[in-house]
């Protein structure tokens, strides 16, 4: 499509995919794909409903370059793989889906969904790039051994990938953290090597030093992203499942991703979008930008790299 045909095509009009991508092309450098599961949280369900509200909110996106970037994501050979046939009710045989779509995809970005689809993300990307860095911005640790009996709850992928080797947390770092968790699971969390900062952390200390503890953890190594729309604000994420007050603005989680600089992301992933506790689309176009600046940011490294 022209830049002609994008300024008299309206955003509204645009296609059911992410970004307006093109669809079903598994060889893609960047592969889009939705995981609309939700069967594995412990408070208000609903994210089921994310990946199309996502995709929806995303049609904002579509009409210009990104204002810091200055790269167009559609540049990287982007495709939308539609939607995993996820298992309702059986958390495990959903996963093992999970995992096989992920599977020898170039570059995935996932739409969630809760976050316990992290894991078996995670458990396809390490398969290619062995133990990742993980950048995870959230509420909540993920790090329990089991919530309320369920081992594979939303509460539990990064205790997961911890113990089956997908993820170095010597090279991991949390970011918002602030919910409710037992003393001594945050002090075993913490004893794994994982760097963990509280949002009021990074309230004091600012997107700068948000952005260099990253890039200092993480060392440069094939890494992770996972961002959970609760590490946001309320104010700013409305419609998730389990909500805690005094978190990031959007303002913050931008910020970072402009001032990154050696960290290498091989996937991502953003989870836990429940767009029926969401009164006007903020939840969902605050992570379709989330993707979306990502995106941008692999963009302008390519050039780099191609300079």
């Amino acid at each position: 499509m022209t830049d002609q045909q994008d300024m008299e095509r309206p955003t509204f009009s645009s296609g059911a995919t992410f970004l307006d991508a093109p669809s079903g092309d598994r060889s893609a450098p960047v592969c889009i794909l939705g995981v609309p599961m939700d069967w594995a949280t412990t408070n208000r369900s609903g994210a089921r409903d994310g990946p199309h509200a996502i995709r929806r909110a995303s049609r904002l996106l579509i009409d210009g370059d990104h204002p810091v970037f200055r790269t167009n994501p559609n540049g990287l050979g982007l495709s939308d793989l539609g939607d995993v046939p996820v298992m309702i009710g059986d958390i495990a045989e959903s996963h093992r889906r999970i995992e096989q779509a992920a599977s020898g995809l170039a570059h995935l970005c996932a739409l969630g969904g809760d976050h316990s689809i992290s894991l078996p993300l995670l458990r396809a990307a390490a398969k290619q790039h062995g133990p990742l860095g993980l950048v995870h911005f959230d509420a909540h640790t993920d790090t329990w051994p089991e919530n309320f009996g369920q081992s594979l709850a939303h509460g539990t992928p990064f205790f997961h990938a911890m113990e089956e080797g997908l993820i170095d947390p010597n090279r991991s770092v949390q970011i918002g953290i602030r919910a409710p968790m037992g003393a001594h699971l945050m002090d075993k969390a913490e004893a794994t090597g994982l760097s963990i900062r509280s949002a009021d952390w990074v309230h004091e200390n600012g997107a700068k030093a948000v952005a260099a503890l990253i890039d200092e953890v993480t060392g440069g190594g094939p890494s992770y992203l996972s961002f959970d729309v609760d590490s946001l604000d309320p104010a700013f994420a409305p419609g998730t499942g389990t909500p805690e007050m005094g978190g990031l603005t959007s303002w913050q989680v931008r910020k970072v991703f402009t001032l990154l600089q050696s960290v290498q992301f091989v996937g991502m992933d953003v989870v836990e979008v429940a767009p029926a506790y969401d009164h006007a689309e903020i939840t969902s176009l605050a992570a379709a930008t989330v993707v979306w600046d990502y995106l941008a940011r692999q963009a302008a490294q390519g050039q780099e790299r191609g300079a």
